[in-house]
């Protein structure tokens, strides 16, 4: 049977690829957009709207009755199978603090919000989340040395956001937190109030069906994976549960696993946090 899949952060990017992906299995998706006018010149999705396969629901993610009226869209024709969260801001560079994203904390709060709004009385859905390599200690010392100090200075900011956000999912997960390692992320992130008792938020291990995907440093390349499989039937990147010593990734070949895995090795995946590289 067709999967029903919210995705939150599709306008572009890994979420977007993925989106696309799932429509054409036929997936009914509903997008939760800022700007739903995105799409109004966009020759693939058009098909999905005037179908009535992609939905649109105009809101943002940081506003909390705009993400509960997502998940009440994008049920109503069924439980929802799949939220697919790839929230990233467009960051600006400044000389003191590298590339920065307004607010500081957009992907954790927004997860927050998603997850404050899942519907309690339907199954637990499937939840993917897009994340990063190299954004805890651990993760930082597998990094190629290069890449120390691009991680280090210039994307320090947006990959807090992201620590939070993985902070978040292990909670609600039930998964190991290294806080002598790691720390805990600040109140500019996870907020002023102590975010784990928030009303709604599922309670500490209670969710079971999570993949977060930590790509390697992201490129706007073509999807290998496509070529690769028509050639040699070998996959075009790697895939390791845990930390994975790589340089770059595509977008869309990220995109490729997230379908992939969704799709036809969900078994495999679930319940795990795993890296991708070339």
């Amino acid at each position: 049977m067709p999967l029903n899949i919210l995705t939150i952060g599709g306008s572009r990017n890994i979420g977007y690829f993925s989106s696309v992906r799932f429509l054409a299995s036929g997936a009914t998706v509903t997008f939760l957009l800022r700007s739903p006018s995105v799409f109004n010149k966009d020759e693939t999705i058009q098909p999905y709207i005037k179908s009535g396969k992609a939905r649109l629901v105009k809101g943002d993610a940081l506003v909390i009755e705009d993400v509960r009226r997502s998940w009440e869209e994008a049920g109503k024709d069924g439980k929802v199978d799949v939220l697919l969260f790839t929230v990233g801001g467009t960051p600006k560079f400044t000389i003191t603090k590298g590339f920065v994203i307004d607010p500081v904390n957009l992907v954790t709060q927004s997860l927050l919000n998603a997850l404050i709004t899942l519907p309690k009385d339907e199954p637990e859905p499937r939840i993917v989340t897009i994340s990063s390599i190299g954004l805890s200690r651990t993760s930082h010392a597998a990094l190629p040395l290069p890449l120390k100090p691009l991680y280090g200075y210039l994307l320090q900011v947006p990959h807090k956001d992201k620590l939070g956000a993985e902070r978040v999912i292990s909670h609600v997960a039930g998964w190991t937190w290294n806080t002598k390692e790691d720390g805990e992320p600040g109140e500019e992130i996870m907020g002023s109030d102590d975010w784990t008792k928030r009303e709604g938020l599922p309670s500490n291990g209670s969710l079971k069906k999570i993949l977060v995907v930590c790509p390697a440093l992201l490129t706007d390349g073509e999807c290998l994976a496509e070529k690769e499989d028509k050639k040699s039937g070998k996959p075009a990147y790697r895939v390791l549960a845990g930390e994975l010593r790589g340089w770059t990734v595509s977008r869309k070949d990220v995109a490729h696993f997230v379908a992939d895995a969704v799709l036809n090795h969900w078994d495999e995946f679930e319940n795990k946090q795993v890296s991708i590289a070339y």
